[in-house]
């Protein structure tokens, strides 16, 4: 079973010998998946645990707020995730604020890998960079870990073997697809449908009017929603039920002439109960088509229908 483990839980050591990758693991998708399975195999093979350190919020929060990229997992959500892989034995949680931006990276090369994890391996991406201005990264890590006693392994972008572009697994490029509606690839990246995390609240009931009841789900601005349309989806509620779902996901143009933000509402189908207050999670499986304005409720409603049938199609449901 995965330790996690918090850098505020005092000062003890973590692991007394270790194979440690460190990363912001955002998404946790299939390229985090091989590196930590990389990670597992290095540490069996030596009988050392396995480690993987991460942090708190997205670094880029704290050093460039203004172009800090929105996260495709919470810090819960990633930590799962990690979890679920049952690839790592410890699972190290740093926090990372002004003052942690600051630290130096032999500072922390000393407090985190040396003092507090004993590290005799660490893989990292080759362009991996860490510690104030960015001046650590894989050159430096192996100069310091001669004299430490550590090896460090630099990893490149891992790719699809069956991907004839050798497009590589990325954060980066699982937000390019999203940001176009392109769930059905972000899918293959990740290792399964985006999913985003959040309570389902009372909204103005303008499903229920028109017969679609739906559950307004409110996510944390710091997640990245796809591209505004219909989407055929699961919604998963507290109890862990899976219900598929026609997801909408916009600013309900038929209604609404300058509504300023884009609302998440899943139609759960053959569905009737109360979610309110529920935490929930909803997964994007495929894209259905574009947000619309219909000239009458009566267009919108068949079109509705429509997306349900779609959904069901979809999602074999």
């Amino acid at each position: 079973m995965t330790r996690i483990v918090w850098e505020s839980e005092g000062n003890t050591k973590w692991s007394d010998g270790c194979v440690v990758t460190i990363g912001v693991f955002d998404g946790v998708h299939e390229g985090h998946r091989r590196v930590l399975q990389l990670v597992r195999e290095l540490a069996d093979a030596r009988g050392l645990d396995a480690v993987c350190v991460t942090f708190d919020r997205h670094p880029a929060q704290v050093v460039r707020p203004d172009s800090a990229p929105r996260l495709l997992t919470g810090l819960d959500h990633k930590l799962d995730l990690i979890a679920e892989t049952e690839l790592a034995d410890i699972v190290v949680v740093i926090g990372f604020d002004e003052q942690r931006s600051h630290e130096s990276a032999e500072d922390f090369v000393n407090e985190v890998l040396v003092e507090r994890l004993g590290a005799r391996l660490v893989v990292v991406g080759a362009d991996f960079h860490f510690g104030h201005a960015r001046a650590g990264n894989v050159a430096m890590l192996d100069a310091v870990g001669a004299d430490l006693g550590f090896e460090v392994l630099g990893l490149g972008l891992v790719a699809p073997p069956d991907d004839p572009g050798h497009v590589a697994y990325s954060s980066t490029r699982i937000r390019e697809l999203l940001s176009t509606g392109d769930v059905r690839s972000s899918s293959s990246m990740l290792g399964r449908p985006h999913e985003v995390r959040g309570v389902v609240a009372h909204g103005d009931a303008r499903g229920r009017e028109i017969g679609f009841p739906t559950a307004n789900v409110l996510v944390s601005e710091e997640i990245l929603l796809p591209s505004d349309g219909i989407y055929a989806g699961i919604l998963v509620t507290s109890d862990g039920v899976e219900h598929p779902s026609a997801i909408s996901l916009g600013r309900r143009p038929t209604f609404y002439a300058d509504q300023g933000y884009s609302l998440l509402e899943a139609h759960l189908l053959d569905f009737e109960g109360d979610l309110y207050d529920q935490m929930v999670a909803v997964r994007f499986v495929d894209w259905i088509r574009g947000e619309a304005k219909y000239d009458s409720v009566e267009a919108l409603i068949a079109q509705i229908q429509r997306d349900c049938d779609r959904a069901r199609e979809i999602l074999g449901a």
